[in-house]
């Protein structure tokens, strides 16, 4: 069975002691007084069209109060927020607040009150130290939609696993029976009066009713603890595509006595020779921990899980210890680690969109966001079939054409480019949108020569000057405040005319 891409990471052999707050007997004080609503606005980039923003959206969801005077909800809900309010349950006062730390991959973030006064009468919550188990009884506060007042549904903890949150993030999570509904994101889901973890999202769709999913714990202590310097660096990962070692045929091809178990390398991360891991290598061990057939570790009591979970539990000055057996022979080896993951196209996370106009022209990097907008221009690209790659000093990042040609003259003719990356400028091989800006700022052909990566894409053939010429009029005539982002413009700006 093929494992595919191992884009995860962290955390611990046993069910570790979790939570700075929630220790000792005591109980917690009110849960009620430490569950918030959190009012958002967001504007979302526009990655048809990068150098705008998306109409203003209003969010409303579910914040708790942990220790160090902070509030814990979701990443989504303070991603591209404009103006975020915090209001006690049962309060008819909005408090603003501010985004201080987001982590999207694992949806979480962080936000701190301008008003500290509010933290005397909405104590932190008490967090449990330990995973709950498979069938213990949980309750969801939040403050879903359909009414104003905080909601408490109840359930039992389901599942419990570790999965991909994003394309490029895994972690622990938990699976409950109790409703969660638009609304209890960033909610707490509490176990004998103790935080469990966070509500994050329900099932949708495939006719799923009843299923949703909480952060536990460990992964906001993760969060928290990498936040602490004031910056998030991620979760230690490894990103090696591996396959499980239950056939037959595949252990008599290795020469593998009958005691080994682990997970076959199917295609080590990097190539290199210098890389540990080589293709056939079976990975028996993370730390002195045994990996069986299928890839899993037993961290508790009747609990296995994938064994990537080890990784950040592990990870030490940017590497993990992995035993492996290649050509017959046991091995110790040190696997490095990456707190990201090197793409060709990458997520926004939170910023917005590089970009740059040229004449009726707009350019701008090829993102997640973009692509999951379905544009079948993009689609049709050899190059982004291989967006996971790591990018090479040929291809830093995927450049497209964002927009559809703004309407002037010299667009007469042309179908629409919008989304064909592109491949080459005057023959010139494009590694990035800047190197793209310092192509165009620096040619003295008559012509610039546009040439795409899709099959059936048209080559655009455009006259230098007046490309120059036009541009400050097509800005105007579309209402574009500036030729393109800031990282574009300083490129440009070098121009020598």
């Amino acid at each position: 069975m093929r494992l595919g891409l191992a884009a995860l990471g962290w955390a611990a052999l046993a069910p570790p002691a979790l939570g700075e707050a929630g220790h000792g007997s005591a109980a917690a004080p009110s849960i009620e007084s430490s569950v918030v609503k959190i009012y958002a606005t967001l504007r979302y980039p526009d990655t048809s069209k990068p150098w705008s923003k998306q109409a203003p959206q209003e969010e409303v969801a579910s914040g708790v109060v942990i220790e160090g005077q902070r509030i814990l909800t979701n990443a989504h809900v303070a991603l591209y927020a404009s103006q975020v309010q915090v209001q006690a349950n049962a309060s008819g006062d909005k408090l603003p607040a501010d985004v201080v730390a987001v982590a999207p991959g694992i949806d979480l973030a962080v936000l701190k009150l301008e008003d500290t006064t509010f933290f005397k009468a909405h104590p932190p919550i008490a967090r449990a130290s330990e995973l709950p188990h498979v069938k213990d009884t949980v309750r969801a506060y939040g403050f879903p939609l359909g009414g104003s007042s905080l909601s408490i549904t109840q359930g039992i903890v389901s599942r419990i696993e570790f999965v991909p949150y994003s394309l490029s993030v895994s972690g622990l999570r938990i699976q409950i029976d109790a409703a969660i509904n638009p609304g209890n994101s960033g909610g707490p889901a509490v176990a004998d009066d103790r935080m469990i973890g966070l509500a994050f999202r329900k099932l949708a769709g495939g006719g799923s009713e009843n299923i949703g999913y909480i952060i536990p714990n460990e992964e906001i202590d993760l969060f928290l603890k990498d936040i602490a310097d004031g910056r998030y660096d991620g979760k230690p990962a490894m990103y090696d595509e591996l396959q499980t070692l239950e056939n037959p045929a595949l252990r008599a091809y290795l020469k593998l006595d009958r005691a080994v178990a682990g997970v076959v390398v199917h295609r080590p991360f990097r190539s290199e020779a210098s890389y540990p891991l080589k293709e056939w290598d079976v990975i028996s061990r993370i730390g002195t921990v045994p990996i069986d057939n299928q890839g899993q570790v037993e961290i508790g009591k009747d609990l296995h899980v994938a064994f990537q979970y080890l990784v950040q539990r592990l990870a030490r000055n940017g590497s993990v210890p992995l035993t492996v057996v290649r050509a017959g022979r046991t091995q110790s080896i040190e696997l490095p680690v990456l707190t990201e993951r090197p793409t060709l196209v990458r997520d926004l996370e939170g910023r917005y969109p590089s970009y740059f106009i040229l004449g009726p022209l707009s350019f701008s990097t090829v993102s997640l966001q973009m692509l999951s907008k379905g544009n079948p221009v993009l689609a049709r690209s050899p190059l982004l079939q291989a967006w996971f790659e790591p990018p090479t000093a040929e291809r830093a990042e995927a450049v497209c054409v964002s927009s559809p040609l703004f309407p002037h003259k010299l667009a007469v003719g042309y179908s629409n480019p919008a989304g064909a990356v592109v491949d080459t400028v005057n023959g010139i091989r494009i590694k990035s949108l800047t190197h793209l800006v310092e192509v165009l700022r620096d040619l003295t052909e008559p012509y610039v020569i546009i040439e795409f990566d899709q099959r059936g894409s048209e080559s655009l053939v455009l006259e230098r000057k007046a490309l120059l010429a036009s541009t400050e009029d097509i800005l105007s005539d579309n209402d574009v405040r500036a030729q393109g982002s800031a990282d574009t413009l300083e490129v440009w700006s070098q121009k020598i005319h």
